[in-house]
């Protein structure tokens, strides 16, 4: 009989009584009788059933539990970018990106096992920390089961009524005019339970400022996001899910002062204009949904989803400005809505051998509508008219991607796990390419404290069809925005070779270690730039690209101590520009062309740590202290008339945070928390407005000071 039948039988057995969640004590005395709530249980069952259908054997995982979550500097309401950095091999960018393992975005992200199509969004995030359970960020040499973005899987287990019963507001805010009211409410009434998680932010940092001044010109943001789940237990071995989110952000585009025009060009007379007054502003929203079939079928377990997700941007220019500084003044919108199926089985065939196999299919589509103010110039470039005359640029197109997968877990020794399998994936979009794509990984664990993982992964990598919009250059022809550069050859799936080894090493009870490195070669790597005022990334190969890294972490979690460590070392170098060559400096091309460069992205250092310690630990009036601290090398610059040929200098921005659980007799508890953020005030550039597809600069968030009170009922 299993586990699961021996737990409902018991409960069958026990008298009525109430319903206790996990943790729980709900005796009195030792001989009271315990009520254990089969949901409950066979809800975690399922749970741990659908990380058993995608497991990340023989990658590299770095997780992030609850408590992690709310230990870091914002607790949950940090955004997604800022927890991970904590991680190892993890970059900072401007507006808010990351860049895992030298990649420059390529991140997966999966929400309770269901992979989501990309989105638009560049500023803001459409996923949040405040709905996750816990997370992982899933590196290296990945399994079959994944596919398409592989620089790092970010596998996001989500809250639920189960979990996290009750209704809990919170208030927090503080400098820069911060204010960010937040709601979570989860329940349950028989079998079914629901989650749901929103809040609103509004501050004057929502883009990175482009001047070293402590405060920014034109950065105000506006933006909510949403979240909710419900969960149907049908029976022991079946669940039906569906769960969905939303994102809105309007943003200003902060202005950097003291610029002039540099182009000599003249609109009606006006020929000046100061920059620090410019009215950029961009939009972006974002709207996902995923209706989920979870079932065990003797010793199979089976996931089938079906998800969607919309997203939208529009760009408003500066229409004077914009067109006296750039020479073009761009109205820029895009779209995309793509849906599609996933499905993932394991089979356990016998104690030595799990199968597990899937399918992804997908179709999305994709549009484009410009209206560019130009200024009319002759053969030579100089301008023949101070009137401003409108060029459209509006397209669209429908594409799809699919991929399927068979894998064996093959336990050949209690201390020897080999995983194989083939994955094929195929692209019909800008690009109508496939690629069959074996993957080995395997695990091996000498002794109990000690894990050896090595893999080899085969990568197909489509561009992000979202991001890829053929722009008819010869519009321009005769005006203030023709390119140097005619050629534009579309943009193509990167093919790689991965390879990665790694050991884990438990120094002691609550210590462990671990070394990590990795090696990629690639064709046609794809890259991302912003080309032009519009705050829209575009898509673009390099013919032959290599990156490589070692990565070190170091975990120290005992009693009330709770302390982290990550270094890495990282080289991206790419070759041959062969794609959207319209959008670069006919030199830079030329260079590029014959001699290898850093990508833009490319940071040789990166580090963080962390320490946490808890006082009162387990009683009502706990004290939580904790510093995290974030050290970074430098971004790619240009230096030396070669792109990308120098590096920014490096920084370390230190923050930390108290978090004070308080017994006020309101509800289930009050907590509240104080945040420092760049404790010491550094100023920092993370970028300097140079570098292949870098736009403006920008400088790092100073000292910033943010406090809350959670009241949970």
């Amino acid at each position: 009989m299993s586990l699961r039948k021996l737990i409902l039988l018991a409960t069958a057995l026990t008298p009525v009584g109430p319903a206790l969640c996990a943790g729980a004590s709900g005796a009195s005395n030792a001989e009271a009788p315990i009520t254990l709530d089969s949901i409950d249980v066979i809800s975690q069952e399922l749970d741990a059933a659908r990380l058993q259908i995608q497991p990340s054997l023989g990658a590299s995982s770095y997780f992030f539990s609850q408590q992690a979550l709310q230990t870091i500097p914002q607790g949950e309401n940090a955004p997604l970018n800022q927890v991970l950095l904590q991680a190892p091999g993890v970059a900072q960018d401007s507006f808010g990106q990351v860049h895992v393992r030298g990649d420059h975005a390529n991140v997966q992200f999966r929400i309770n096992g269901v992979q989501l199509p990309e989105g638009l969004s560049v500023f803001g995030q459409a996923l949040e920390t405040r709905f996750a359970r816990n997370m992982t960020l899933i590196t290296g040499a990945l399994p079959a089961q994944y596919g398409f973005q592989t620089a790092g899987v970010l596998d996001i287990q989500t809250k639920t009524g189960l979990t996290n019963p009750g209704v809990a507001l919170s208030g927090y805010g503080g400098t820069f005019g911060w204010a960010q009211p937040s709601l979570e409410y989860g329940g349950r009434y028989n079998n079914v339970d629901w989650y749901v998680a929103g809040d609103f932010l509004r501050n004057e940092r929502g883009v990175e400022n482009p001047d070293a001044s402590f405060n920014a010109l034109h950065d105000r943001t506006e933006q909510w996001h949403g979240f909710a789940i419900m969960n149907a237990i049908l029976d022991p071995d079946t669940r039906v899910s569906v769960f969905g989110g939303a994102f809105n952000g309007n943003f200003q585009i902060p202005n950097n002062p003291g610029q002039t025009p540099q182009l000599g060009l003249s609109v009606n007379g006006v020929s000046t204009f100061n920059s620090s007054i410019l009215n950029e502003t961009q939009i972006e929203n974002t709207q996902f949904g995923v209706l989920s079939l979870q079932k065990r079928i003797g010793d199979a377990d089976v996931q089938i989803s079906g998800f969607v997700r919309n997203s939208n941007l529009s760009f408003t220019p500066d229409p004077l400005g914009d067109l006296l500084f750039n020479g073009v003044a761009q109205y820029a919108a895009r779209s995309n809505l793509a849906g599609g199926v996933q499905t993932d089985a394991a089979w356990r065939v016998n104690d030595s051998h799990t199968l597990r196999g899937g399918v992804l299919g997908q179709l999305e589509h994709t549009s484009f509508n410009t209206f560019s103010n130009v200024l009319p110039v002759d053969a030579d470039g100089a301008q023949t008219s101070e009137q401003p005359i409108g060029v459209v640029d509006n397209g669209g197109r429908t594409g799809g991607l699919y991929g399927v997968y068979l894998q064996d877990e093959w336990r050949i020794l209690p201390s020897f796990t080999l995983n194989y399998g083939l994955r094929f994936d195929g692209v019909n979009e800008y690009a109508n390419q496939t690629q069959l794509s074996p993957r080995v990984n395997a695990v091996w664990k000498p002794t109990d404290s000690t894990t050896i993982h090595a893999g080899y992964s085969r990568y197909f990598t489509p561009p992000p069809f979202e991001l890829v919009s053929p722009t008819s250059v010869g519009l321009f022809a005769g005006t203030t925005a023709a390119p140097a550069i005619l050629r534009d050859d579309n943009v193509r799936s990167e093919r790689s070779h991965y390879f990665d080894i790694g050991i884990q090493q438990t120094v002691a009870p609550g210590f462990s270690v671990g070394l990590d490195a990795y090696y990629k070669r690639a064709t046609n790597l794809i890259d991302e730039g912003q080309f032009g005022a519009p705050i829209i990334l575009s898509a673009f190969n390099y013919r032959w690209a290599r990156v490589q890294g070692v990565e070190f972490t170091a975990n120290y979690d005992v009693d009330a101590w709770s302390i982290y460590a990550n270094a890495a070392y990282s080289r991206a170098v790419g070759k041959a520009i062969d794609s959207a060559q319209f959008n670069f400096d006919p030199d830079d091309l030329a260079y590029i062309q014959q001699n290898s460069i850093h990508l833009d992205h490319d940071q040789t250092w990166t580090a963080s740590a962390g320490a946490a310690y808890t006082f009162n630990r387990g009683t009502k009036y706990a004290t939580r202290v904790a510093f995290d601290l974030i050290v970074q090398s430098g971004l790619r610059s240009d230096a030396n008339d070669v792109p990308n040929g120098g590096s920014l200098p490096e920084y370390a921005v230190v923050n930390a945070s108290v978090v004070q659980k308080l017994d006020l007799g309101l509800g289930a508890g009050t907590e509240a928390r104080l945040d420092m953020l760049n404790l010491a005030d550094a100023s920092y550039q993370i970028r300097n407005g140079t570098g292949v597809g870098v736009g403006a600069p920008q400088f790092g968030l100073r000292r910033t000071i943010l406090a809350g009170i959670t009241q949970r009922f």
